[in-house]
């Protein structure tokens, strides 16, 4: 008896290996599979303009980096005592206006360089409605608490969502021809727009995502919404506000992930490394004790191994805690 409503997951052809980059964009959901990337040591760059749920905040910013766009004082606004930016988080907003731009700038320029040479761009978009300023008509990425009458919110039309990311993405491959692109709709339910509001907001996603990867040379869509709504289905795989999916949700996606879009020989070698990045997270109750101590140094000299297997892995920091720590 099946349990579980089967799925096909095309493989991805271009698959996605350790000595490429790969750079993620969107919404929260994106930041789970950035972090399980991060964990096995691949070269990631996971939103530089902080999390975006819309695809217009997602387009806006892959064009500041393709264009290396500089931010300008008169780009912040000032408000709750932080200067703020309408397309980032507000993980760059500070008291100091200078500290914001410096902040914003950086991560663009980060971004720009890493683009030019990713082998993959991961993009999660989160939710087709936009919030857009009432005086100006400016969309927002963010809306840094600000009164609730300043906003105007609309659902994007597919045509909308497919000629902003189709020419943002034309533009990322003008200075990197050979990027593969994969598009995920999160499963993260949007409670706060309504169940029935939701499901237009997802639907719209999913329809022009799909166009996209008909149009779109070398782009190809991973169905983690479907994986979660379709063959979890089940609350028990969401967290307490019933929206979020929750750790064994998130982990059977990344299996799947893995599956279908991770080389096979960068598979064979994640094992490895996720031993030693445990093993670095290791807290030991009496690290004084010689078992400890031989536990250290055991490890040094795995990580020293693997690091001259795969000259491309960047174990430096792994290398220097087993090290220090066991010589100290």
């Amino acid at each position: 008896m099946d349990f579980l409503l089967p799925i096909d997951i095309p493989e991805l052809p271009q698959k996605i290996q350790y000595n490429k980059g790969v750079f993620l964009i969107g919404s929260c959901f994106s930041e789970h599979i950035s972090d399980r990337l991060s964990q096995h040591k691949f070269s990631v760059l996971s939103n530089p303009s902080g999390i975006l749920f819309n695809p217009l905040s997602v387009a806006e910013s892959l064009d500041y980096y393709t264009s290396e766009k500089t931010f300008l004082p008169e780009d912040l606004f000032y408000l709750n005592e932080l200067w703020n930016s309408w397309s980032h988080h507000t993980r760059f907003s500070d008291i100091q206006q200078e500290a914001v731009l410096s902040r914003i700038n950086q991560s663009i320029q980060h971004a720009a360089a890493f683009l030019k040479h990713a082998s993959h761009v991961l993009i999660t978009l989160g939710s087709g409605f936009q919030y857009y300023l009432k005086d100006s008509g400016r969309p927002v990425a963010n809306n840094h608490r600000a009164p609730a009458q300043w906003f105007e919110k609309r659902l994007l039309s597919i045509t909308s969502i497919t000629e902003s990311l189709s020419h943002s993405l034309s533009r990322i491959r003008a200075i990197n021809p050979e990027v593969t692109f994969v598009f995920t709709i999160s499963p993260v339910r949007h409670i706060r727009d309504g169940v029935i509001e939701n499901n237009r907001s997802k639907a719209r996603l999913i329809d022009a995502v799909h166009q996209l990867c008909r149009e779109v040379k070398n782009c190809h869509y991973f169905p983690a919404y479907e994986l979660v709504i379709d063959v979890l289905r089940d609350y028990r795989f969401y967290d307490t506000d019933l929206a979020h999916p929750n750790y064994a949700a998130t982990t059977y996606v990344w299996e799947r992930f893995v599956e279908s879009c991770i080389d096979p020989g960068a598979r064979t070698l994640m094992p490895r490394i996720l031993d030693i990045m445990t093993a670095r997270q290791h807290k030991p109750r009496f690290p004084e004790t010689q078992a400890h101590q031989k536990f250290l140094e055991s490890y040094a000299a795995k990580t020293k191994q693997l690091q001259q297997e795969f000259p491309y892995l960047d174990l430096t920091d792994e290398y220097a805690y087993f090290k220090n720590v066991s010589s100290s």
